[in-house]
């Protein structure tokens, strides 16, 4: 086997792979010879048919499957040989194949960068703090009143916060549209469900009453057949409630699952923001030193990797859509990869630099904070050492689990490097951020 491999970019190479004819006609005749004892040829007994006629019965077929097979092989051989790391599936492109002459077939693909990553020697990254002030625990407590809401029916027109019963037929131009037509819908004014309109159209008519809405899709509407598009809603109104806040006191409190009264259900309360705010620290604190690790290593990314992420995270947007209720068909269908191809290179990117950090540093996930971490995540349930059993007994949690570690100790690795300051915040914008994405 010769093999001659050319860079026709950055991370393009096309190799040349050539296969003795000798390699081929040894493979081709010992499958041939192995034939002639299963064959079944009219005119012969099973096992006595003569190789020269299982040749002209099978000798083309079987060359094509050895090349093949061959073309499979030697592909992960010469890349072995040439020490090649490829990105992706190679495409294939073969000549053609004269028997006496052995085959030549040449395989185009990208490979994986080789760069040595840069450290963040000097580099400024910014670390949040905040405090949990008591203006923060009544915030955070008025929020869990509004999530045990009790809802009571009432005779009067809708208004904002009410949560409403509907009937809802949509048409485009008189047609009625897939997925635009409910009954009995449950809908709260205010939380941004439908589109545009929608709500606020409800807001003011009483139960029993039937009216119109002449809406339009966003433009930038997910299905793309309807965005942009002006829609008519014949919309009966059958139900309207309104919401009633429970009182905070010691009966709040049991009701949440706490004894002890108001002073041990407000610590819980502070001890569960504290939880939240350290993790909101910790993954702001690591996004900025994940933008910092990508503009100190600028490298260049297979095209395979950023079309295959981008696959993927349009496949997970789909399952999501699909827990919701919509059709994972549609959305696959009005969807494209390239929409993610963006994130999917920043996530390529990050995956390929912190690799090479855990290589050149021997860094592995130490099994005292894989057990911390574990005991974190487990410690708001009501059974935690079950929680902690279940995920020791799950060889897929737990590499999750030492895949979160693993990168909170590349972290830890540039930020000892790092020019770190202190950026006070409060809670809530702390959390707003977070939530945000900013």
């Amino acid at each position: 086997m010769q093999v001659s491999v050319e860079s026709t970019g950055a991370l393009q190479r096309r190799m040349k792979v050539e296969l003795p004819e000798d390699q081929i006609s040894q493979a081709v005749e010992s499958r041939l010879q192995n034939m002639t004892r299963t064959a079944k040829i009219k005119g012969f007994r099973q096992g006595k048919v003569p190789l020269k006629v299982v040749k002209q019965h099978y000798g083309k077929q079987v060359r094509q499957e050895v090349v093949g097979e061959l073309i499979q092989s030697t592909f992960y051989q010469a890349i072995s040989q040439e020490k090649l790391k490829p990105a992706g599936m190679p495409s294939i492109e073969d000549s053609a194949d004269e028997r006496g002459k052995g085959f030549v077939y040449t395989a185009s693909f990208e490979v994986y960068p080789e760069f040595e990553v840069k450290g963040l020697d000097g580099v400024a990254v910014e670390k949040p703090t905040a405090d949990i002030s008591d203006a923060d625990v009544d915030d955070m407590l008025e929020t869990i009143r509004k999530q045990h809401i009790v809802w009571t029916e009432v005779d009067r027109a809708a208004q904002q916060d009410d949560r409403t019963t509907v009937d809802f037929k949509g048409t485009i131009d008189g047609e009625v549209f897939e997925g635009g037509s409910g009954s009995d819908m449950a809908l709260e004014i205010g939380q941004g469900r439908m589109i545009a309109g929608f709500e606020d159209g409800i807001v003011g008519n009483k139960p029993g009453e039937a009216f119109n809405l002449n809406l339009t899709f966003p433009v930038e509407y997910h299905a793309r057949e309807l965005a942009g598009k002006p829609v008519q809603f014949e919309i009966t109104l059958k139900k309207i409630e309104a919401p009633v806040l429970p009182e905070v006191n010691d009966e709040f409190a049991k009701k949440l699952g706490i004894d002890g009264g108001m002073d041990k259900m407000r610590q819980e309360i502070r001890d569960n923001m504290n939880r939240e705010m350290a993790a909101a620290i910790g993954n702001k604190t690591k996004e900025a030193v994940m933008n910092a690790l990508l503009e100190a290593n600028p490298i260049d990314i297979p095209e395979a990797l950023i079309e295959e992420e981008s696959r993927h995270m349009l496949e997970q947007m789909a399952d999501n859509f699909a827990q919701q209720g919509m059709s994972r068909e549609q959305v696959m269908g009005s969807l494209q990869p390239g929409m993610f191809a963006d994130q999917a290179k920043r996530r390529v990117g990050l995956g390929l630099i912190l690799a090479e950090i855990v290589k050149a540093n021997e860094i592995k996930a130490d099994e005292e904070k894989v057990k911390a971490k574990i005991a974190s995540i487990a410690e708001p349930y009501d059974r935690p050492e079950e929680v902690v059993q279940w995920y020791r007994g799950d060889k897929q949690r737990m590499a999750e689990v030492e895949s979160l570690v693993l990168e909170e100790q590349v972290v830890e690795w540039a930020m000892q490097q790092a020019n770190v300051t202190d950026t006070a915040s409060s809670f809530k914008e702390l959390m707003n951020s977070q939530q945000s994405g900013k």
